[in-house]
């Protein structure tokens, strides 16, 4: 609120001193106040040591004590006065308060908070409102505040003598707010959240948040002696009185929750504060976070796109952890041109692909491994242009290769894995499937260079045969994944693969000459072996898919389409396998709704069976493993159907009927 005077009891002695030789004299002190919350009273033809016998002039015999100005009796007061003396030891004891807890030890008893009362709304309706500024609470929030005055109301029978008092309360806990660039005030309610509008009934320590710009600001209770007192007061308390403390109930209806003056200033700070948020930008976000939404998108979004908008997101765009990991693949725009532009300018490219990438050609190549050395992961795939120079220029360059997925490549030849074999030693995942140029010469060069090898994947080399499974048996011992889809290799060469105990999947796809027992035993050797991928092998019968089931202790994925198996080899799975979680049967022949029914009910593990175009399985058999077993995913056209009806649904697609009308 602010002192207008200030509260030192030592200067309400000094002047109670001098109005006691003049209190002849008629004086009007509104403004001679301690305080506009805490005041003193005094009437206008006494002074302060005639308290006393003004007040129990003004009590009837009724005990109803009658004010002349406003009209209002306050009942159950007889008797008692507070004088001149009892003023000054309030107004000490007032001035020594400095916390709330001092504050909440300062009580009223029931009548004195009677007396408080009247005499409140005497004072309001004795001073014209123009003297009455809005508190200075409300004047630092910036909301404007209109103080009701109570309109007389005479009452017959009581004294209308005017007597001092002293109000024993200090609103000590409201304290100002601290200037912010958003300013939010608010009430807060006794338990720290908004109740009701903003208004609670209790009250709390003002906060100030200068960060986010909220400011809180509590009511002040009317202090009591007792939970009596504290009821009785409550039922003409206000939210204003927790605020003002002038008494403003009067004219405000006793089931309101919240005040007008602080809807008032909870609208205009709302109002303020979304005024503010308009000039938000995401450019406020830290640079960091900014980078972080960045990655989410593709290297042509960033280039043609974000880096578009303004020069704060081209620079952003151009961060040096955007152009480490550079994906190009299936961009047409893409020439040697564009490639030798990145590497002049980002030499700590670490991995590209240039899949698809039709425009660039073995110089592109070169020129990014001449300027990149710390190149470690190259995926190129159908990149037919592209010759042995562009392999020659990596293994030359980039020492530190990992990873060379260049698949697809007709004009690759064994020079270019001689030359990886004798400068990338650190080089662990290789993918030459398609690559017809390749034989056993640049395989075994390679195998014998790369000792470090995990990775070996193989498709349809029509050159490669059991001398490169061989020499990768022996030389890579820590081969993990090995396939040889569609190459020319025989049982002979797949049976030194029982050397490589660290393997685990094994991808033997389509192979002319491959035998039962070969896989029976590369099974019992190879421990660790979790995925097996025999499709395509008419030679693979119900024994070798028996044998698989009871030696594979590690086995979960065991692929078996267009193989010569029945439902003896589903049945045997579902008896002797507690790991395999994944059964792909399709185009099978012979399976038919017993073995798909056994293997489902027996086995634990299962969680996939595929069964596409196996014609002795009924659908109706199909649709009641389904209901029946609900963990298991049973594949088959009309399952496959329905499920990828279900996504599209889930994904919000809906039919066209006027397409199907």
């Amino acid at each position: 609120m602010g002192h207008l005077l200030s509260k030192n009891g030592y200067r309400l002695k000094k002047r109670t001193r001098k109005l006691h030789h003049r209190k002849k004299k008629k004086r009007n002190c509104f403004l001679q106040l301690p305080c506009m919350l805490c005041f003193i009273v005094h009437s206008n033809s006494s002074g302060l040591d005639d308290d006393s016998d003004h007040l129990e002039a003004g009590v009837n015999g009724s005990g109803c004590r009658h004010n002349s100005i406003t009209g209002i009796s306050v009942p159950g007061v007889g008797g008692v006065g507070i004088g001149a003396a009892a003023a000054s030891k309030l107004a000490e004891r007032y001035a020594t308060l400095a916390s709330p807890e001092d504050c909440s030890k300062f009580l009223l008893s029931p009548r004195e908070l009677a007396i408080w009362e009247g005499q409140g709304r005497s004072l309001l309706s004795a001073v014209p409102a123009k003297l009455i500024p809005p508190p200075a609470l409300f004047r630092t929030a910036g909301v404007s505040v209109t103080v009701p005055i109570p309109v007389p109301v005479p009452v017959s029978g009581c004294n209308s003598n005017n007597t001092e008092m002293v109000c024993k309360r200090k609103c000590s806990e409201v304290q100002r707010c601290t200037p912010c660039k958003q300013p939010r005030c608010t009430f807060a309610a006794p338990d720290g959240g908004l109740e009701n509008g903003g208004v609670g009934g209790g009250g709390g320590e003002a906060a100030s948040n200068s960060e986010t710009g909220h400011c809180h600001l509590p009511l002040c209770p009317l202090p009591s002696t007792s939970s009596s007192a504290s009821s009785a007061s409550s039922s003409s308390s206000s939210p204003a009185d927790g605020c003002c403390g002038l008494g403003l109930h009067a004219d405000l209806p006793h089931s309101s929750d919240s005040s007008p003056c602080c809807l008032h200033q909870y609208d205009d700070s709302q109002t303020r504060s979304f005024d503010a948020a308009d000039h938000l930008s995401i450019n406020h976000l830290p640079s960091s976070i900014l980078l972080k939404v960045l990655s989410h998108l593709t290297v042509k979004e960033r280039c043609l796109c974000a880096s578009l908008v303004c020069k704060y997101w081209r620079d952003l765009c151009l961060d040096f952890q955007f152009w480490k990991q550079i994906d190009l693949s299936g961009l047409q725009q893409v020439n040697d041109d564009l490639l030798v532009k990145i590497a002049s300018r980002r030499q700590n490219v670490t991995e590209i692909n240039i899949s698809d990438c039709r425009g660039v050609h073995d110089h592109g190549v070169s020129s990014l491994a001449s300027h990149c050395p710390g190149l470690q992961k190259y995926t190129a795939y159908r990149c037919k242009q592209l010759g042995d120079s562009s392999l020659a220029s990596l293994a030359k360059y980039c020492p530190l290769l990992v990873k060379l997925h260049v698949g697809n490549q007709d004009k690759l030849t064994d020079e270019a894995l001689k030359k990886l074999g004798e400068s990338c030693s650190e080089l662990r995942d290789i993918h030459l499937g398609q690559c017809y140029g390749i034989s056993d010469d640049g395989m075994v060069a390679l195998a014998r260079g790369c000792r470090k090898l995990q990775r070996l994947y193989l498709q349809e080399n029509k050159m490669v045969t059991d001398q490169s499974v061989r020499a990768v048996a022996e030389n890579c011992p820590e081969l993990q994944f090995v396939g040889f889809m569609g190459c020319p290799v025989t049982s002979q060469g797949v049976i030194h693969l029982t050397a490589l105990r660290n393997l685990n999947v094994l991808d033997l796809r389509h192979i002319s000459e491959l035998n039962n027992e070969t896989v029976m035993e590369v099974v019992r050797k190879c421990r660790n072996l979790s995925s097996l991928n025999l499709c395509l092998n008419w030679s693979i019968n119900d024994r070798c898919v028996e044998i698989i089931a009871k030696e594979g202790r590690s086995l979960k994925e065991l692929y078996l389409v267009s193989c010569k198996i029945t439902d003896h080899a589903l049945i045997a799975i579902g008896q002797y396998s507690s790991t395999i979680e994944t059964v792909d049967a399709g185009w099978c022949k012979d399976i038919t709704d017993q073995g798909a029914t056994q293997i489902a009910q027996s086995s634990k593990s299962l969680r996939y069976l595929g069964l596409m175009r196996c014609d002795k399985v009924n659908e109706e058999t199909v649709e009641r493993l389904v209901v029946q077993y609900p963990h298991i995913v049973f594949s088959t056209v009309m399952q496959d159907c329905k499920r990828t009806l279900e996504r599209a649904y889930q994904m919000g697609w809906s039919p066209n009927t006027s397409n199907t009308s």
